[in-house]
């Protein structure tokens, strides 16, 4: 039989699963809670705006800065992890021990905060997925899309969140096959089947979400979302198949409405290959006249010479 468990060797165990539960807590905690990305309201200028140690709009510099690793406004510590000792607390720039050069946030100076906060920097690599703008070049939060997981800037987090479930393809087909896609990437907006999600001598997860085979991210089911298709007002548009199977082409509604009022063609929604009505071709009659008027000039040529 197994030796029996002391009190000592459970209670290590429970701790080293409560503090394992912590890491991960950690791990996923979401940007917008982080506290170099907690918002600031400036003394001065009364601007609303990202964790910084110099507000964006008039370059001052706030009277209690907050910690963009650990986000407290007041050191309560008297030596110890405290780079600089104090024998009172410290605030204000009395607290401040750096600055961080990704997210432009002071840090405090505590032995962890600035030994750890520059490798885990959340905003690192901080550039907004719609207008490219990084930290310097704008002064709002930054957010991840809960979708495609890129990073988007307080300006166009609602905008892109509107209209990220949408594929880039006109059908829900897989992008490799022709087989209705099951899985979807949200990054790469491609759907794919379930013979061609699985890359050839990968080893997946059980009951674990599938990454994508371009790039990587877990995919989702097509069922459970609320995806939409690639559409244009403009220019051609899937309009099913014939009774031969042959796919239908045809301009959009909204085409035919711009094109009617600059004069040109009207409504109806023309499509190719369409039968009936009259041809162009056959609208112009062939006069005999112009047969002799060109004789007539050949001849005085001729004379000419």
């Amino acid at each position: 039989m197994p030796k029996k468990k002391t009190g000592a060797r459970k209670k290590a165990e429970k701790r080293a699963v409560r503090q394992k539960t912590i890491r991960a807590t950690q791990s996923e905690r979401s940007l917008g809670d982080m506290p170099c990305n907690f918002s600031m309201e400036c003394d001065k200028c009364n601007n609303r705006q990202k964790n910084r140690a110099i507000c964006y709009f008039c370059n001052t510099v706030n009277k209690l800065p907050v910690c963009g690793n650990c986000g407290k406004q007041k050191c309560m510590a008297k030596g110890g992890d405290c780079v600089v000792k104090h024998t009172t607390f410290a605030t204000g720039m009395a607290m401040v021990g750096a600055i961080c050069d990704y997210c432009e946030a002071f840090i405090c100076h505590s032995r962890k905060c600035l030994s750890t906060h520059a490798c885990q920097c959340p905003l690192a690599d901080a550039v907004c997925f719609e207008c490219e703008r990084n930290v310097y070049e704008q002064g709002g939060r930054y957010f991840k899309c809960s979708f495609c997981r890129v990073f988007i800037c307080e300006d166009d987090q609602f905008e892109h969140q509107a209209s990220c479930q949408k594929l880039d393809s006109e059908n829900y087909k897989c992008g490799s096959c022709n087989r209705l896609g099951q899985h979807s990437c949200l990054r790469c907006k491609v759907c794919f089947c379930d013979d061609h999600v699985r890359r050839k001598g990968v080893k997946y997860a059980r009951n674990a979400a599938l990454p994508c085979p371009k790039c990587g991210q877990d995919t989702q089911e097509t069922k459970d979302l609320s995806m939409s298709t690639r559409s244009v007002d403009f220019g051609r548009q899937r309009g099913g198949d014939d009774e031969d199977g042959a796919s239908k082409f045809y301009y959009s509604d909204a085409y035919e409405r711009a094109m009617a009022k600059g004069g040109g063609a009207s409504g109806g929604g023309y499509e190719y290959g369409a039968t009936g009505g009259d041809d162009d071709d056959g609208d112009y009659e062939y006069d005999d006249d112009d047969d002799e008027d060109d004789e007539d000039e050949e001849d005085d040529d001729e004379d000419d010479d």
